[in-house]
């Protein structure tokens, strides 16, 4: 199939590439290549577009320039603020969490309980939702840090971070919130929702991969992972200019007629599950569909078929979807959040994940949806008849 007829909807596992994003990358790639650090011309352009970005960045999200620290990644980002927290906290090494994190939070708290960490991971009932009496009762022990992610990666369920961040803050205890699939779909507002640390990445936005954001309120400090003096002494390590100006240039897209955007995937998303779902009524189950969820996300059964083999099928098919976190897939083992729903392994492992971006077209919704009723059914041994498998 030629690149171009096929259909991409694996946006949570990363966005395209703004054009635009591209072209302001490109100069620091090539004549300004300057250190940013370095007194001469050529470190001042480079240093400009650094302080650029930064501002950019922070008006995304309604934070102060100085409260932007770059960094590799999300990934990165989630480490620092976690570990930061504990390395200051060492009469309290207990972190509150849930049991449907990301893997780059999930397995370094599996790490941090083997050094003797206490961990708690709050439970989500069958949508996907975070019992909030159970988190009070959790914070009511001290804590050096609650971390919760905002949109669940899989599932697009939304947790209902306003009441957990206020629980947090009544007990005086630091939160941070795994932002990587929120910043840039939805409002994120860091002067409302009074949150102390939040890790974004570029590339879940339209930008580059490999550059992301710790963003670190006012008043709170945290020790560097890399030691050095750049990022006012937070990150150690030449900063990654053409990646941050290309970071600033998708966040000063991303915050452009925000809302609109949000609505029109979030129709697509639904005209998609409803394709889907008019084709193979008595087969298809959608995990979270009752809770708030991110527009673009959805996370759809089909009975026991194999997912694997249907993910297989859709490729073939030049359909681009995925069977979880793309950051977990490929190990073979079923989906740690749906387990955590309370799922079997069975259901999780007959899951595939589709996520829509803002280049995503209805005919591109309607031949998807068509395509992936046809291969489920024949994977039951069905056939299409009438918009229905019999």
């Amino acid at each position: 199939m030629d690149e171009a007829d096929r259909i991409y909807l694996d946006h949570n596992a990363t966005t395209p590439l703004r054009p635009e994003a591209l072209a302001a990358m490109v100069p620091y790639l090539r004549e300004r290549y300057g250190n940013p650090s370095s007194p001469g011309f050529s470190g001042r352009l480079a240093k400009e577009a650094v302080v650029r970005a930064r501002t950019e960045v922070a008006s995304l999200i309604g934070a102060q320039a100085s409260e932007i620290l770059f960094t590799s990644g999300a990934t990165e980002s989630i480490h620092q603020a976690i570990l930061g927290v504990l390395d200051l906290a060492p009469d309290r090494p207990r972190v509150v969490s849930t049991a449907v994190e990301h893997p780059s939070t999930a397995l370094l708290l599996e790490r941090l309980e083997g050094r003797g960490v206490e961990v708690v991971r709050l439970s989500v009932d069958r949508q996907g939702l975070l019992d909030l009496g159970q988190l009070q009762r959790a914070l009511e022990k001290p804590a050096a840090l609650l971390s919760l992610v905002w949109v669940n990666n899989e599932t697009g369920v939304v947790s209902p971070v306003e009441q957990a961040v206020g629980l947090a803050k009544e007990k005086g205890i630091l939160c941070h919130l795994d932002a990587a699939q929120t910043v840039g779909k939805i409002p994120v507002d860091a002067q409302k929702l009074p949150f102390d640390l939040l890790s974004f990445s570029a590339h879940k936005l339209g930008g580059p991969k490999g550059i992301g954001v710790l963003f670190v309120r006012k008043g709170v400090r945290i020790p560097p992972l890399f030691c050095g003096h750049q990022e006012r002494g937070r990150r150690g390590g030449t900063e990654n200019v053409a990646a941050i100006a290309g970071f600033g240039l998708a966040a000063r897209l991303a915050a452009s007629g925000l809302a609109d955007r949000s609505q029109a995937v979030g129709r697509l998303r639904d005209r998609l599950e409803e394709g889907i779902l008019q084709a193979l009524p008595d087969v298809v189950t959608i995990h979270g569909r009752r809770s708030p969820r991110m527009a673009n996300t959805t996370s759809i059964q089909f009975g026991r078929i194999e997912g694997e083999e249907l993910l297989a099928r859709l490729e073939r098919r030049g359909i681009e979807a995925s069977l979880g976190s793309a950051c977990s897939s490929g190990g073979g083992e079923p989906s740690r959040i749906l387990l955590a729903m309370g799922l079997s392994a069975g259901e999780a492992g007959a899951t595939l994940r589709f996520s829509l971006g803002e280049e995503t077209t209805s005919e591109e919704v309607d031949r998807a949806a068509r395509a992936i009723a046809e291969e489920a059914s024949a994977l039951l041994g069905r056939q299409i008849v009438g918009g229905r498998a019999r």
